[in-house]
């Protein structure tokens, strides 16, 4: 596979580089760029984007390693990020985590082996008065049951 953007990824990456003074600033909105693009950040994919930018691969790792919100490896179709922090684990939090995973057959960090769902822990999410809640891909879910969580993965397994 080729990594190259989109034409339209190259306008949207100008369009970020002309808000800062500099290539490096820009370097956030390009991974975010990336990542949806080619659906996560590998080597190749953070050498290109340092290329593009003109920054060195090392730089653009390190970027890369220090944000939890990008990926370093490839992950399902539903990215299934749950809030474990301070108000998701005490309104339950890691009993989401504990019955996704027991429902999926996964652990955290795991991917089904039909590549539909991949489950990790998130640091907050900012929804703190909607405990416990979740990430799927780009939207939330919150207040979650074990009913509505149910009725969440019955209706992504389904979807195409």
């Amino acid at each position: 596979m080729e990594i190259k953007f989109t034409e339209e990824n190259l306008k949207k990456l100008e369009e970020a580089k002309s808000h800062y003074p500099t290539n490096d600033a820009a370097l956030m909105s390009a991974l975010w760029l990336a990542q949806y693009q080619f659906g996560w950040l590998s080597t190749d994919v953070m050498k290109y984007v340092g290329n593009l930018l003109n920054i060195p691969y090392e730089h653009v790792l390190g970027v890369a390693e220090f944000y939890t919100m990008y990926n370093k490896k490839p992950v399902g179709k539903h990215h299934l990020q749950v809030c474990t922090n301070v108000s998701c684990m005490l309104c339950g939090g890691y009993d989401v985590v504990d019955y996704i995973s027991n429902k999926l057959y996964i652990s955290v960090g795991e991917t089904t082996p039909d590549g539909k769902f991949t489950l990790i822990e998130a640091e907050c999410l900012g929804s703190c008065g909607t405990a416990p809640m979740m990430q799927i891909n780009d939207y939330y879910e919150e207040n979650l049951t074990k009913d509505k969580i149910d009725a969440i993965l019955d209706k992504l397994a389904k979807s195409e």
